[in-house]
């Protein structure tokens, strides 16, 4: 453990070394908040490791293959699991380092990720927005639980959070920042193809139907572009759910969802039936469940809360006008609203156990928050120039008055 806690503060150095570079270009951000979140996030991956300790963890049996792993460390090279087993095979076989300390460097990871998702939020929505009339929404969602609870540790999770986050603040100025776009790719498809798909997708028809100033030659360049990686990525997307071979997609897919959902209900004891239920019900399960009626143990308590705050959040948007928003709305936003749509409706033919969508959905929630929030931070704007121009003609109506 001294080991863990020594990494931790030679990592929070390096931070401000981060943050210096992040200021330089932002002026906006926030040095003290960024480390209160640091060791917000340390509190996650203590609580996440003495969880791990009494509980099945996925992050021991990667410790324990990669310690254990006697070949060649390009062997593991790939995609999915092989590849959080290529990250850690060096710091769990070479370095030899104890499992504590492992988790410390996948928590950072983990962390790295929520620096990109403040300054994506914070660059593309300047105005802030109080929550409950009283606390700072963006300050709300940078100290979500579960979503610090599920990047703390050694897995999926801290990865592939990162190289979303990279992805989506890149994209914001994607010519400058072709680097940060490229790693973020290659992390996100190395992970979970699907979903590296599905922010493809989500981006090429954001900006195809969010940005006025392209051109139709372009858009047409941009769709062919996006067909063309679609193809060539096409194998490592269906072999994520054993359809690299089939000949009938549609028809393997449906059989793999059924069997997939069922041997998920079964386990770990949380499961409900998502099979039977209507899509508006299974996107709810996905987005809002576990609720306090149906939480599995004290974890899922905790979560319910949470979840429970997400419901509030979301039903913010359940106003006449959101519709005609979405359709005037900028590139990002109509990004975000795709790959979270798309990402929950595919989950949602394959989750049928509460701790796993606990998990899962911790990779897509922010892009529903990231839509919310511009909504309300648009709809604050409107009233303040309104409340200026009525202002304004006040002014000049005294005036003229004073001058009769």
């Amino acid at each position: 453990m001294g080991g863990a806690i020594f990494l931790a503060l030679v990592l929070y150095l390096v931070n401000q070394s981060i943050f210096g570079f992040f200021k330089n270009r932002h002026k906006f951000f926030s040095v003290s908040l960024m480390n209160q979140l640091y060791f917000y996030h340390l509190i996650f991956w203590l609580t996440y490791y003495i969880y791990a300790l009494n509980n099945p963890s996925d992050s021991k049996n990667y410790y324990r293959n990669t310690r254990a792993y006697t070949g060649e460390w390009l062997d593991l090279y790939g995609t999915s699991t092989t590849f959080i087993d290529f990250i850690a095979y060096p710091f769990t076989n070479w370095m030899d380092l104890p499992y504590v300390v492992v988790m410390v460097i996948f928590a950072w990871i983990g962390y790295l990720g929520f620096i990109f998702t403040y300054i994506f939020f914070r660059e593309n929505i300047p105005i802030k927005i109080k929550l409950f009339k009283r606390f700072d929404f963006l300050f709300i969602l940078m100290f979500l639980p579960n979503m610090h609870f599920w990047t703390s540790s050694l897995g999926k999770g801290s990865v592939i959070f990162l190289g979303i986050m990279m992805f989506v603040y890149a994209l914001k100025a994607p010519k400058k920042r072709w680097l940060t776009l490229l790693v973020g790719s290659l992390i996100t498809y190395h992970v979970r193809p699907h979903v590296f798909m599905f922010m493809v997708v989500g981006a090429g028809l954001g900006f195809m139907s969010g940005n006025k100033k392209i051109s139709m030659a372009q858009k047409v360049g941009a769709f062919i572009g996006m067909i063309g990686l679609l193809i060539l990525i096409q194998d490592k997307v269906l072999a994520v759910v054993n359809l690299g071979g089939s000949e009938n997609v549609v028809s393997d897919f449906q059989d793999f969802t059924s069997t997939r959902s069922q041997g998920l209900s079964e386990d770990a004891g949380s499961g409900v039936d998502m099979a039977s239920y209507p899509l508006p019900v299974k996107l709810f399960t996905f987005w809002f469940r576990p609720l306090f009626f149906d939480a599995p143990g004290i974890l899922g308590l905790i979560v319910s809360a949470e979840n429970l705050l997400y419901l509030i959040i979301a039903f913010k948007i359940l106003k006449k006008d959101f519709i005609s928003f979405i359709k005037k709305s900028p590139a990002l936003v109509k990004m975000s609203a795709v790959v979270f749509f798309m990402t929950s409706l595919a989950m949602t033919f394959v989750m049928s156990n509460l701790g796993i969508i606990m998990r899962q959905k911790s990779m897509v929630m922010y892009f529903l928050f990231f839509v919310i929030y511009y909504y309300m931070a648009e709809k604050k704007y409107k009233r303040m120039v309104k409340l200026k121009k009525l202002q304004k003609r006040r002014k000049e109506e005294i005036m003229h008055r004073a001058q009769d």
